[in-house]
């Protein structure tokens, strides 16, 4: 049987990486709702691919009906079509994925249920394993040349600025202290006083501004990604995925999908990255002290 067409002919997206594609390519032009679904689907693939229309709706806050409509606005038949992109990302060619899944979780670790949040140890256990579900994700679908390109412009630049909160106030100190221990001049644009626009007027143009924010999208830290960017400045990103506001905005993006344990959201992927970059920056700067 023919598959569905979209709006403009074309074929729906055959794989998760052309989904990606296709929602990135749309962004900005989905209403409101489809949006929403948009950014739920990228940021829980795993959910996706296992649970009902019904329970996801409930997840991403929205009608079953809107799933439906987003479903068939990128050409597809309906819900369960689209979900076997999900199905065959999680379970098709990425096999080896999901086999390593099973042998590294520890067991007697499935999924918390909400009487299993007043017992502690079933909560550090539910943590570890979305912990190293996260790891698992991040190892297969980290760009590599990405990262190159992003410690390159983080090494070349004169000053590093990091914007960071809330959710991301942890990531965005850490990579701040470890910055200044391997000697790079950073600041940590704070918002103190609610003078982030004073503090974003401070980057220079050969300095860059370092954004950090995930699902939940901290309004001041894509403010001050829109301020550094309309001042010609140079943005780089650690978010989510394509649809994340900062994306757009910055020169390089590196894309960390984590975890979530109930309103949770596992920090060890994008620590690792954070830590990747900052050991490269250290490696850099010592090569080229011994060469100077």
């Amino acid at each position: 049987m023919e598959r569905a067409t979209t709006a403009t002919g074309q074929r729906p997206p055959r794989d998760y990486e052309a989904l990606r594609a296709e929602l990135a390519a749309r962004s900005g032009s989905l209403s409101r709702r489809l949006a929403q679904v948009a950014q739920f689907f990228l940021n829980h693939p795993e959910e996706v691919a296992i649970n009902t229309l019904v329970q996801l709706a409930a997840q991403a806050q929205v009608p079953p009906a809107t799933i439906t409509r987003f479903a068939k606005e990128l050409g597809f038949a309906g819900f369960a079509e689209l979900q076997a992109v999900f199905r065959e990302r999680l379970l098709g060619p990425r096999l080896p994925y999901v086999s390593r899944i099973e042998n590294r979780l520890p067991a007697g670790n499935p999924p918390l249920a909400d009487g299993d949040l007043d017992h502690p140890d079933l909560v550090f256990g539910g943590m570890v394993q979305a912990a190293m579900q996260s790891l698992l994700r991040i190892d297969e679908s980290l760009d590599r040349q990405a990262l190159s390109r992003f410690v390159e412009v983080l090494a070349t630049a004169d000053m590093i600025h990091i914007a960071a909160a809330r959710g991301a106030f942890g990531l965005g100190a850490y990579a701040f202290y470890g910055m200044a221990k391997i000697g790079r001049r950073v600041s940590l644009i704070d918002n103190l006083g609610a003078m982030r626009a004073e503090q974003v007027a401070a980057i220079g143009p050969s300095d860059v501004l370092l954004a950090m924010t995930f699902d939940d999208y901290t309004p001041e830290t894509v403010e001050i990604a829109r301020m550094a960017a309309r001042n010609g400045r140079q943005v780089l990103a650690i978010t989510d995925n394509e649809l994340s506001p900062v994306a757009g905005l910055a020169r390089h993006v590196l894309y960390v999908n984590e975890a979530r344990l109930g309103h949770l959201r596992s920090q060890v992927p994008a620590m690792i990255v954070c830590q990747a970059i900052i050991v490269s920056l250290a490696r850099r700067a010592g090569g080229a002290s011994a060469s100077g």
